[in-house]
């Protein structure tokens, strides 16, 4: 989108960092208040919402001028794939995990998907990271560790793998993402970002009529109660906003306070989410686990810090 700030004003810089970060701290909260406090019955319907309203203001901002991405054609889901299945099991997985484990269980795993990246990088990009990076990330995997261990991991197996599987797929799409922008520029992030959303809406949409979700969607018994639909609006926004968000971060500081930002947000959201949702159950391996990945997290943010100018 044209951006009406000069790209080197500091007004910028801060204001799209303070963007990226509320963005990405609300949407966890709301969907964690909307799936687990509520107990919205379909994390999928919620999916679907937020992945029409994205094909909707990115398709509405090119009528308008406002951002530029090539028309469908014949080739444009060759073009694009695999990143529609990998922006569909993103939004599914993630919501799924928000809704079954508390915030700060799944922050904490969500951390997983640094060293997934780190080995996509690794393989498929050339990319080695530094040994005090490898460092900090290995203390986040032992803090994931020890949450797992001290809670039933025979009972919350599907619950981890919800996470898991979305922290694969949060590497891949940071992997795929850059590959296919540098296969085909012309596409842009925005362009990506549309076609992901649009080619999964209809076999989303199928699975969820010849599924139980939409009648227990329709027997939800919150749809008159204006917290609710306040948040549920909120939510379904929020995916794009987030996305936008992050790019925009990216455009006018740089990857590394991005990346930086996510970190520390994450930090108060594993503190907010001992209170959001009312399913954090207090254990000492849990606690300490969570510290100890929160620590791993810090010394990540610092050794990026001291090895990069931000």
């Amino acid at each position: 989108m044209q951006q009406q700030l000069p790209r080197n004003s500091n007004f910028a810089k801060v204001g799209t960092a303070l963007l990226y970060a509320a963005a990405s701290t609300l949407i966890t909260i709301v969907n964690k208040s909307v799936l687990t406090g509520y107990g919205f019955p379909s994390y999928r319907f919620l999916a679907a919402c937020q992945m029409l309203v994205t094909a909707t203001m990115l398709y509405s901002a090119k009528l308008l001028g406002r951002v530029t991405f090539p028309d469908i054609d014949g080739r444009t889901f060759v073009d694009v794939f695999p990143m529609p299945l990998i922006h569909l099991g993103n939004a599914v997985l993630g919501l799924a995990g928000t809704k079954e484990l508390s915030l700060p269980t799944f922050t904490v795993l969500r951390r997983l998907a640094i060293p997934m990246t780190m080995s996509g990088e690794y393989y498929f990009l050339g990319v080695v990271a530094d040994p005090l990076v490898k460092l900090s990330v290995a203390m986040m995997v032992a803090g994931a560790a020890i949450v797992a261990v001290g809670d039933d991991i025979e009972l919350n197996i599907n619950r981890y793998a919800f996470v898991l599987f979305n922290d694969l797929l949060t590497a891949a799409n940071g992997v795929f993402t850059k590959r296919k922008l540098n296969a085909n520029r012309q596409m842009g992030k925005l362009g990506l970002m549309y076609y992901s959303s649009l080619f999964m809406i209809p076999p989303l949409l199928i699975y969820l009529y010849f599924s139980n979700d939409l009648d227990d969607v329709y027997r939800f018994k919150y749809w008159s109660h204006p917290p609710f639909l306040i948040q549920m609006f909120v939510s379904s926004i929020m995916g794009f906003v987030l996305n936008y968000s992050t790019m925009l971060c990216i455009q006018y500081n740089s990857a590394l306070t991005t990346t930086i930002i996510g970190c520390l947000k994450n930090i108060f959201v594993t503190y907010a989410g001992m209170f959001v949702g009312g399913d954090y159950v207090y254990t000492l391996y849990n606690f300490i686990g969570i510290h100890i990945s929160i620590i791993g997290s810090l010394f990540y943010t610092y050794v990026t810090l001291s090895r990069t100018h931000v």
